[in-house]
């Protein structure tokens, strides 16, 4: 697409997450619009266009695709979709945003790069956080040695069990999710090892249902080896009494650590004192890697969240939970 002065996108699936997250950084990005939304039920689409400044509302994901104002798709419908929906992107020869996880499953994602790959077309996850300047700040004191070689990683993601109400929606429902919150939110904190650090190699994992408040599992711990023989672990505990977020990384020389979540500062431990990074998230916090794909279209740039490194991260987490779903098969469950 170079040569063009915009690129303009077109979103299947306008809810929640596009309303702040996602959505106005297509129109706030550099040489970027948004032209085009579509959900199902068309009064709402036609609200969140008039709501926004959007010319085109659709109830038809292959109208959207097919019009031709439209140069690039964001998916931001629930993981069961994308892969059937990115492969219609694909087939109208357009590149492609899909929101994370990236399917349903590690084939899924197999699937969807080799389509994108034949047509030599470029596909893309929402893992916004590579492109916030938290962990931009956190690789770069990483590559200039701010705590020595690194020796290890920890993941702890603990929050509440969901509410009844909370816990009816699409994340907690292994079909239309791929698993529970795991998928939904341990998808973001492994895709940051796999940027800050080295895709991880191997791991072993376990999943658990601790509360019977729904199907899905609420609890999952991993111990995983990095690709440059780094071992780590990760705990993400939805049914834990207090909240805790944090990705620890730790070196020869010091201890970083900072937030996956929460918008708090990163923390630098070295030589007997805490240095405090206070780094604040944008807005609207997809807009910094909607700029990356915006300037890679344009032949000014690359965005690192790719296909590719999306799949990387699904089949971490099949492996994580491969087990606890097998046996509820194997159940009946």
């Amino acid at each position: 697409m170079r040569g063009r002065d915009v690129i303009r996108w077109g979103i299947l699936g306008c809810g929640d997450v596009t309303e702040v997250k996602s959505g106005p950084g297509f129109q706030k990005a550099e040489r970027s619009a948004l032209v085009a939304v579509m959900r199902r039920d068309l009064r709402k689409a036609q609200d969140y266009a008039a709501r926004h400044g959007v010319p085109r509302a659709y109830d038809s994901a292959d109208d959207l695709i097919g019009d031709p104002g439209v140069d690039a798709v964001y998916v931001a419908t629930p993981p069961s979709s994308h892969c059937e929906l990115a492969l219609r992107v694909v087939a109208a020869g357009k590149p492609c945003l899909v929101e994370k996880p990236m399917a349903l499953d590690h084939a899924e994602c197999v699937r969807m790069n080799e389509a994108f790959a034949r047509a030599g077309q470029p596909l893309w996850v929402a893992y916004y956080r590579r492109a916030l300047p938290r962990f931009l700040l956190v690789r770069d004191m990483l590559r200039e040695g701010a705590i020595g070689r690194l020796s290890s990683l920890r993941i702890e993601v603990r929050e509440r069990l969901a509410s009844p109400d909370r816990a009816g929606g699409w994340r907690f429902d292994p079909r239309a999710a791929g698993a529970g919150l795991f998928f939904d939110l341990g998808s973001h904190s492994l895709d940051l090892v796999d940027f800050l650090a080295a895709p991880i190699a191997q791991v072993a994992g376990f999943a658990a249902n601790t509360a019977g408040a729904y199907g899905a599992e609420d609890v999952t711990v991993a111990s995983f080896l990095l690709e440059t023989s780094v071992p780590g672990t990760g705990e993400w505990n939805f049914n834990a009494g207090h909240p805790h977020d944090a990705l620890t990384l730790t070196g020869a020389d010091g201890v970083l650590t900072t937030p996956i979540f929460a918008d708090t500062d990163v923390v630098l431990a070295r030589d007997g004192r805490d240095e405090r990074h206070p780094v604040r998230n944008p807005p609207h916090v997809h807009q910094p890697l909607i700029q990356t794909i915006v300037d890679e279209l344009l032949g000014r740039g690359r965005c690192d969240s790719t296909g590719e490194s999306g799949a990387r991260t699904a089949r971490v987490m099949d492996q994580c939970v491969a087990a606890y779903y097998t046996d509820r098969v194997r159940s009946g469950i």
